[in-house]
């Protein structure tokens, strides 16, 4: 009942260890920091000796202590996690002046003496200890919920039996109405079938009597010339014979129609018993399918039967070897004690032998030891006698060539100097480190000097040519940074005057235009912003003017970049899309004053730009794929 508020207080020391003493801990953490593992918590149980537990618990509280259960190593560490715990029935009633620790009993929150923590529990919090029984319990569930699903599916399978019998009555009875359904149409098969016949009949009269008139009426037109005086007589019976006839042709009309639906009505028949054959057809195969279907399980329990009854046999033979096998087991135990009785004697033995063996194996290495320990110290003053005695040749031949000294003659004389021997052996080490620092006398020195003294003149002399070179070019792009400038300002200026020109014409005269540069002491990298102002506005950037008056500034900033430099051509293209007629004629208009310098090819749709043009040349096609040009010269009208 308690577990989840317990594992919730719990849950932050999850992640420790458990270890006897210090010296496993430490031992864990150099393991840990040789292989590069991470880190890890530990607690050492021989630090939690006498930890206090509360004795007496605040009223509507129980003790944590009293809910867990712990093996007895691990007594004092439980002390310590929850000596001061308690755990409270009611979450309205909690002891204010409690300086322990108070648990909610659903685990939402647990009390310390100056913090609340808590909250709302997560999917797997209060699952974390126990586990082992967690998993107990929910493997006595699961097998649970498996005999239930056991019994679901035997309910199922006797439901599913039942509903097959169920549809195989139904089946019965759908084919029976449907063989009944199947007698009624064929009946209305045949009164339809007599019906047509009927009608044939008639239809066959009616012709009859059509081919009859007609032989009459033919008669009656030969016989008509010498049979003048019976023609009203003749023309009335022909009347007459008219009048049935077409009594005859409304009711073969009505025949026709007769026969038409009772043909569609045959049809429909036939198509209906198309239906029903294939109905049939589909509940035969079903048929046999289930046929098939029960053949197969009544194999199936065949095979099964015969294969309990090998079981059967096998569980028999089986008894048998048991109960062979207890004999055998029984016999086997009475032998055991005397067995056992003997090999611990047998142990008891080999022990003892084995204790003496390993005394005088003890003694044997400690003997080994020391021996060794005395070879290694006879070596060590052999090889530093060796030693000694290398370095003293060795002096004696350097003094002897070098010096020109006899070591022996400088033994046997006496000493003359005051200065004691550590002072003589520093100097002596300070001259040789002197000697080291020197290093070999180099006999292509001068040699090496005077190349690297040509090389360093030369190079002093490329220097001072880059030097020179780099104030040159530093001048050469003052000069032309200068020049560039001095043009650009120039042009600028240029095209300025220009740009507001241009734009005068395209719009008024009291519309203003102009061109800002943002930064004119970089002339290099500045922007230049273009600034429109029509008439009536007074916008803050070029997006806030329509779409005509975009193109007019445009067409404006780019003939006053052309008239710096006119060209003999120059060529637009559906400049005057999205320009009204008004600014279409102030367009038309600059086109007819720059057209003095230069010749303009323009590409439109616009009639009023047609019109003021001098030669219209339009391109047709009168044939799929051939293009044909229509040249109008206005010039030669004018």
């Amino acid at each position: 009942e308690y577990r989840t508020a317990i594992e919730n207080l719990l849950e932050q020391y999850l992640n420790y260890y458990v270890v006897g003493n210090m010296g496993d801990a430490l031992s864990a953490v150099q393991l840990l920091h040789r292989n590069q593992k991470g880190k890890a918590n530990f607690f050492m149980l021989d630090k939690f000796n006498g930890q206090a537990v509360l004795n007496d618990v605040p009223a509507g509280t129980i003790h944590a202590l009293h809910v867990v259960e712990v093996e007895a190593k691990y007594q004092s560490l439980i002390h310590y996690l929850l000596g001061q715990v308690v755990i409270a029935e009611d979450e309205n009633n909690l002891p204010d002046d409690f300086d322990g620790v108070v648990l909610e009993k659903d685990g939402k929150f647990y009390k310390g003496k100056y913090s609340l923590s808590g909250g709302s529990i997560g999917l797997f919090e209060g699952k974390k200890l126990g586990r082992a029984k967690n998993l107990e319990r929910l493997h006595e569930e699961i097998l649970a919920q498996e005999t239930v699903v056991l019994d679901l599916k035997h309910t199922i399978q006797m439901r599913h039996n039942e509903v097959i019998g169920f549809n195989d009555q139904l089946k019965e009875n759908a084919i029976k109405q449907t063989e009944g359904a199947i007698n009624q149409l064929v009946n209305q098969v045949y009164g339809i079938d007599n019906r047509m016949e009927n009608l044939r009949g008639m239809e066959t009269n009616a012709v009859s009597r059509l081919e009859d008139l007609d032989q009459q009426q033919q008669d009656i037109h030969e016989s008509q010339q010498t049979h003048r005086e019976e023609l009203d007589k003749y023309n009335t019976q022909l009347n007459e014979l008219a009048g049935r006839l077409e009594i005859i042709e409304q009711e073969f009309t009505v025949a026709e129609q007769t026969y038409n639906e009772a043909n569609q009505s045959y049809n429909d028949y036939n198509l209906n018993v198309t239906r029903q054959q294939s109905k049939v057809t589909s509940l035969k195969q079903e048929f046999d399918f289930k046929q098939n279907q029960l053949n197969d399980l009544q194999l199936q329990i065949t095979t099964n039967s015969s294969a309990l009854e090998e079981a059967l046999n096998q569980i028999n033979e089986s008894e048998v070897m048991l109960l062979e096998a207890q004999d055998i087991l029984v016999s086997l135990l009475q032998n055991k004690e005397s067995e056992e009785r003997k090999l611990n004697e047998a142990d008891q033995f080999y022990y003892n032998l084995r204790n003496v063996l390993s005394e005088k194996e003890s003694e044997l290495r400690h003997k080994q030891k020391e021996k060794e320990q005395v070879d290694h110290l006879l070596s060590e003053i052999k090889d530093k006698l060796t030693d000694l005695k290398l370095q003293l040749s060795g002096t004696k031949e350097r003094l002897m060539v070098e010096f020109k000294v006899n070591l022996e003659e400088i033994i046997e004389e006496a000493r003359t100097g005051e200065d004691p021997l550590e002072e003589l052996q520093a100097k002596v080490d300070r001259m040789k480190k002197r000697l080291e620092n020197l290093g070999e006398i180099n006999p292509t020195a001068i040699e090496a000097f005077e190349e690297m003294r040509k090389r360093y003149e030369f190079i002093l002399e490329q220097k001072n040519d880059l030097v020179t070179a780099k104030e040159s070019l530093l001048q050469t792009i003052q000069e032309v940074e200068a020049t560039a400038n001095q043009r650009f300002l120039e042009t600028f200026n240029a095209v300025r005057e220009n740009f507001q020109k241009v734009f005068k014409a395209l719009f008024t005269e009291e519309d203003t235009a102009d061109l800002i540069l943002e930064n004119p002491d970089d002339l290099a990298e500045t922007a230049i912003d273009i600034i429109a102002k029509p008439k009536g506005k007074r916008p803050s950037s070029i997006s806030q003017l329509s779409g005509g008056e975009k193109t007019l500034t445009a067409t404006a900033m780019l003939f006053a970049i052309y008239l710096i430099k006119p060209a003999p051509f120059c060529i637009l293209d559906e400049v005057d899309a999205p320009l009204d007629d008004a600014n279409v004629g102030k367009f038309t208009n600059m086109i007819r004053q720059f057209s003095a310098n230069s010749q303009f090819i323009i590409v439109t749709h616009n009639k009023m730009t047609m019109g003021a043009v001098d030669v219209i040349y339009g391109v047709t096609m009168q044939e799929a794929g051939v293009s044909k040009l229509v040249p109008v010269d206005f010039r030669s009208l004018n």
